[in-house]
């Protein structure tokens, strides 16, 4: 057999082998060591995946002061961890036997094995992006990857109250029954169309107000006929620089029934208007206040755009007879789009997920009674944080956290691919 197959053969057999049979001792005992570990963790592993099948087979209860039984989302995680941890172990040890043959195979070329010392220094070399890298990848797995596992298996659960919330009760896999009633129960359809269909409005029309009227703004403070433009972008970018939070509670009492709007419309004896009361008109007024406080970051951002659009452009369209709106719809807007194009997706997927205004402006409300757990002006992420911190309804928290990621994700992943930034390096 020859030395790259032996070596390999080895390092299936044992994690490390291979390695210290072709002299590689700190790389194969780093190898061994891991398997060491995975050897004497092998009870917590078989209990963690036990637990991540059955959820627990006994609900906890107290005996003389001590906690005994099963918390089945305390379950649940430890064996997704130990999921993922068996997962890298195995890519560890295919990695392993890998590296084991392709170095058995330098030196059957006859190459000099390398010395400890000149082993370290290739590999940092080598690998130095992948060694650097390695700290976030591990926390991007167990900060980021681990919770959307776990919401996803939440989503094939009964977790929720008041019979499936532990530690008094113990949690069940229902497979697709979740799914099933979110469509098939006329109370969670009606609410997830009505909600699903105000999220996508709401989305879309904010992100095309701000856009918009943040290029209108541009194109007024960088005209030629206005003077001190300086002052007037920084009054126009003051509601972008004040924290939204603050502006929000602000407009939330400014417009609310007893606020100082009203208040001076009784006045005028014109009457109150019911901005935050009606759904319609707080609907409106959601719409408003949030492109009042997101165009001057796109007003900054077109300004910039705008000064690199050669002149020349524009004095060749007059001498063609072209007037200014013909102008902006073919030189001004198709070179805007072309290069924010990737940032207009991104603020449409960004105000899909938009909670503070909708929680800081109105709460959702007004109340709609044929609405499961949401109010007339929850988004869906609004309405999946009713039912997760006010109603404990996990599994279907989850559930609707699933299609609005496959939503988001599809109609982002869809835009960048036939958008022309990602298709043409340049524009000329």
């Amino acid at each position: 057999m020859k030395r790259a197959h032996k070596s390999a053969a080895l390092s299936a057999v044992f994690m490390g082998a291979g390695q210290l049979y072709n002299k590689e001792i700190l790389k194969g005992c780093i190898f061994a060591i891991i398997e060491l570990i995975a050897i004497l963790k092998f009870n917590y592993f078989t209990k963690a995946i036990h637990g991540l099948i059955t959820l627990g087979d006994t609900p906890q209860y107290f005996e003389n002061g001590i906690s005994k039984g099963d918390h089945s989302i305390f379950l649940l995680i430890e064996g997704l961890i130990a999921l993922i941890i068996l997962i890298v172990i195995l890519t560890l040890y295919i990695i392993n036997i890998v590296n084991a043959y392709k170095y058995g195979k330098f030196i059957e070329e006859g190459n000099k094995p390398l010395s400890t010392k000149e082993a370290i220094k290739a590999s940092w070399e080598k690998y130095f992006p992948h060694i650097m890298l390695t700290p976030a990848f591990l926390f991007t797995i167990f900060f980021i990857l681990l919770p959307i596992i776990f919401t996803f298996a939440v989503a094939f659960t009964n977790y929720s109250s008041p019979n499936h919330l532990p530690p008094r009760h113990l949690v069940d896999w229902v497979g697709f029954r979740n799914f099933k009633n979110l469509v098939k129960l006329k109370i969670w359809n009606n609410t997830l169309l009505h909600v699903g269909l105000w999220t996508v409005v709401f989305a879309t029309i904010t992100t095309i107000f701000n856009y918009f009227g943040g290029l209108v703004l541009a194109l007024l403070t960088n005209a030629k006929k206005i003077k001190f433009k300086k002052l007037w972008r920084t009054i126009f970018i003051l509601p972008y620089a004040i924290p939204a939070f603050i502006s929000l509670l602000i407009m939330r009492l400014v417009f609310s029934g007893p606020g100082p709007v009203n208040h001076l419309l009784v006045t005028l004896g014109l009457g109150k208007v019911p901005f935050f009361t009606n759904a319609a008109h707080a609907k409106v007024m959601i719409l408003l206040i949030n492109m009042w406080l997101g165009a001057p970051y796109f007003m900054i951002l077109m300004a910039g755009v705008l000064t690199n659009i050669p002149n020349s452009l524009f004095e060749a369209a007059e001498i063609d007879g072209a007037s200014k709106w013909q102008q902006f719809w073919k030189i001004t807007l198709p070179m805007v789009l072309f290069q924010t194009m990737p940032l207009l997706i991104m603020t449409f997927a960004y105000n899909f997920n938009n909670f503070g205004v909708i929680y800081l402006l109105t709460d959702g409300n007004p109340v709609n009674g044929s609405f499961k757990y949401a109010g007339s002006t929850d988004i869906l992420i609004s309405w999946i944080y009713k039912m997760t911190k006010d109603q404990n309804q996990f599994h279907m928290a989850a559930v609707v956290t699933i299609l609005l990621f496959l939503i988001v994700a599809g109609v982002s992943t869809f835009s960048f691919i036939k958008t022309k930034s990602f298709k043409e390096e340049d524009m000329m």
